[in-house]
Parts: C-alpha cells; sequence; structure tokens
C-alpha cells in the first residue's frame, strides 16, 4: 500500500533514522537499514500494521544485523560513531542534525546530508535545490557519510561556545528543509506541509535550546510568517494564487501573532532581514497597503549582508512594485549566469517586460521558464500567463 508506506515515510523517517543512528552507531548502516525496511514495507503492506513505526523499526534493525552479518564488520562498525549522554530521547533528531552539521564537513555536505537525512528528501531534490546533477549528489552525500564514519564525529548536541559556532549550518538547513515543503522542487504538489512543519518543529527545539540568539528566533518567525499563508496559496482546483491576490482572511492568523512575538529585535543577519520582510506583508491588511519602499529597502540591506543573486530577484520584485517596472526590470541585468536553472527569473522578467508592453519578449521569457519549472502547478500558472499574452 504505497500511500500507507510514502506516509510513514515523510512523518516517521528523521525520527526512525536518529533512533537508529543513536543505537547503530553508524549513520550509513542506519540509513540503508531503514531504507530496506521502508523498502519491505512496499511489498509486506497491506495489511498496515497497528505500529507502523514499530514494524519499521524492527525491520531496520533485523537488516542491520544481517547487513553486519554478512560483511563481519560489526566490531569494527559499532565504535565509529561516539553516542554520549545528553539531551532526552525527544532530542534525537536535533542531535542528528548537529551531527550532520559538524564543521568536519563542507557547509554544502552539511545542509545536503541533513535535508537527506532528517528532512527525508530523496538525492533528486536535494540536487534540483544546489543545481548541480543527481549524479553530483549522490556522491556528494556518499563522501560526506564515509567522512563521519572515519572522523568518529560525536552524535550529540554541542554546548557553550561551539554551540553557537555551529548554529549557521543548522539554520541554512532547516531553512531550506522549511523551502521544500513551502514550494517543493517538484512533482505535482506545490506545498507539501510536512517538510514545513517538519523544519518548524526543529526550530522551535533550537529556539528553546538557544532563547537569546535572535537569528535562531528570526528563522523560526520566518518560517512561521511564511506557513500561515499556506491555505490561501492554491484554489480549490490547486492553481496558484499570487500574493496580491490571495484571501487573506484564510490566512493561519493565530501563527501570524506568534510569528510577531517570537520576532525579537537584534543585529541586523539574514533571517532577521527576511523575517521583517514577511512581516511586512503579513501586517498589511490589504494588498494596496503593503509598503513596498521599506520592503525594497529590507532586500537592499540583505543583498549587501548576503550578495545572493536570488535575493537580488527578489528586491527586483519589491522595487518593480515601489517605483516601476523598468527599474525592477534593470536589476535583472546579469543574473541569468548566476541563475540558469532559476525558474524563477526568466518568469519575474517576463512579468514586468509585460506592465511595459513588450509583449513579444514576454513571450519568450514565458517559454524559458516553463523549461525549467519542477511543479505541475507553477507549470500550469506559467501556461495561464503567457496563454493570456498569445490570446
Amino acid at each position: 500500500m504505497m500511500d500507507a508506506v510514502e506516509q510513514a515515510y515523510r512523518r516517521q523517517w528523521a525520527r526512525l533514522l536518529a533512533l537508529l543512528t543513536s543505537e547503530l552507531r553508524d549513520l550509513d548502516l542506519a540509513e540503508e537499514s531503514l531504507q530496506d525496511a521502508f523498502t519491505a514495507a512496499v511489498s509486506a503492506w497491506p495489511p498496515v500494521p497497528d505500529n507502523p513505526p514499530a514494524w519499521l523499526l524492527t525491520t531496520a534493525r533485523r537488516r542491520a544485523v544481517d547487513r553486519l552479518r554478512r560483511a563481519e564488520l560489526a566490531a569494527r562498525k559499532l565504535p565509529l560513531l561516539i553516542v554520549e549522554e545528553g539531551p532526552a530521547a525527544g532530542d534525537d533528531r536535533l542531535r542528528l542534525v548537529f551531527t550532520c552539521c559538524h564543521p568536519a564537513l563542507s557547509m554544502e555536505a552539511r545542509v545536503a546530508l541533513t535535508l537527506r537525512c532528517v528532512g527525508g528528501l530523496t538525492t533528486r531534490q536535494i540536487a534540483r535545490l544546489f543545481l548541480v546533477s543527481e549524479a553530483t549528489m549522490a556522491a556528494r552525500l556518499t563522501r560526506a557519510k564515509k567522512k563521519i564514519s572515519q572522523a568518529g564525529i560525536p552524535y550529540r548536541v554541542p554546548s557553550g561556545e561551539e554551540l553557537a559556532e555551529r548554529r549557521d549550518g543548522v539554520l541554512a538547513v532547516l531553512y531550506l528543509i522549511f523551502t521544500e515543503g513551502y514550494a517543493a522542487t517538484e512533482g505535482e504538489r506545490l506545498i507539501r506541509d510536512e517538510p514545513a512543519a517538519e523544519a518548524i518543529a526543529l526550530a522551535r527545539m533550537l529556539a528553546e535550546l538557544m532563547p537569546a540568539d535572535t537569528e535562531v528566533r528570526a528563522l523560526l518567525a520566518l518560517m512561521l510568517l511564511h506557513h500561515a499563508r499556506r491555505d490561501a496559496r492554491l484554489d480549490s482546483e490547486g492553481r496558484i494564487v499570487r500574493l496580491p491576490d490571495q484571501d487573506r482572511s484564510l490566512w493561519r492568523h493565530e501563527e501570524i501573532a506568534e510569528a510577531l512575538a517570537v520576532l525579537t529585535p537584534g543585529p541586523p543577519g539574514p533571517y532577521l532581514l527576511q523575517a521583517a520582510i514577511a512581516a511586512e506583508h503579513a501586517s498589511a491588511a490589504r494588498p494596496e497597503d503593503t509598503d513596498w519602499a521599506e520592503i525594497a529597502e529590507l532586500y537592499e540591506l540583505l543583498e549587501l549582508l548576503t550578495g545572493s543573486a536570488v535575493v537580488r530577484l527578489n528586491r527586483a520584485v519589491a522595487v518593480a512594485e515601489a517605483y516601476g517596472a523598468e527599474r525592477g526590470l534593470g536589476l535583472l541585468a546579469g543574473l541569468d549566469g548566476e541563475l540558469p536553472r532559476h525558474h524563477l527569473l526568466p518568469a519575474t522578467r517576463a512579468d514586468l517586460l509585460t506592465r511595459l508592453g513588450r509583449m513579444e519578449e514576454a513571450v519568450a521569457e514565458y517559454g524559458r521558464a516553463l523549461e525549467l519549472v519542477g511543479t505541475a502547478p507553477e507549470r500550469e500558472f506559467l501556461r495561464s500567463r503567457r496563454a493570456a499574452l498569445t490570446r
């Protein structure tokens, strides 16, 4: 029963992998054995067991023992991952995050490995996030897991100065997991509540662990503000509804209130600035009340801080709203080399060209966006926009 297996995968992957890693002391072995268990479930279910997580965990443990026996490596493999006494069992996922985000790994490897192990994303999905081939990402994940084993990286949540030093990598991981739920990279569904909710749950854990850190709190606020709009982002037919056209009564205002309460002033970091932008949108009772000039200024600060091409793309949208499409279009110049596979770049350019009456150029840009887009709702949205111009 594929639906039951997929549901269990989305809901239980991170928890089961964290527990297995703690028991087996080998991340690679734990992941392979758990994947074996899910593969076995595809043929063994139905009937679906009364306790699917327990069935999967028991099966994974058996597969791990089989693997160790066949390879005759138990004596050598078990000590590789040092499991230290620390947080309660409820923090196992957080242990897994910090293990995957260890500074012995490159930043790309940390993010990719945690997306795979904690977020449960496929190698293909992670490859799309990083704009690399699936083979390249698979090799990167393999190298990262080998390095964890070879280095004897401890399976624990760090403390003191080490905790603060490793924060940035963890925040980047959580936000990318959230992004995969907020705007999926491929498939029929644009919005996937499970990864977004998982990222928010982990961010809450981190905020409890580091309550005085304004960037940790800002990331939690940012994700809550975005997630609060989920019910209004698609219509009853599953079609995308642009932010100005959304029914704001469908926004989860209790989540917006929680986010605004979590958000506290501090030094201008990347998540604090992004949360401030999201708060401007969430605080506007009507689309025309949005302070686009303030948002454009916040994006300018964010671009100075990060140098990100994606930030420049978003800044262009805000500048176009505040000061006109021509100025916004000018900010997009030179981004094609930095965002060669990002469908929102040609889509944004097409929208601004349409506002300027340059219809033929806009149609061509929509065509480029359609070649790059990964989800069915976004593809349908772009097709409808292009069709409106050709008519």
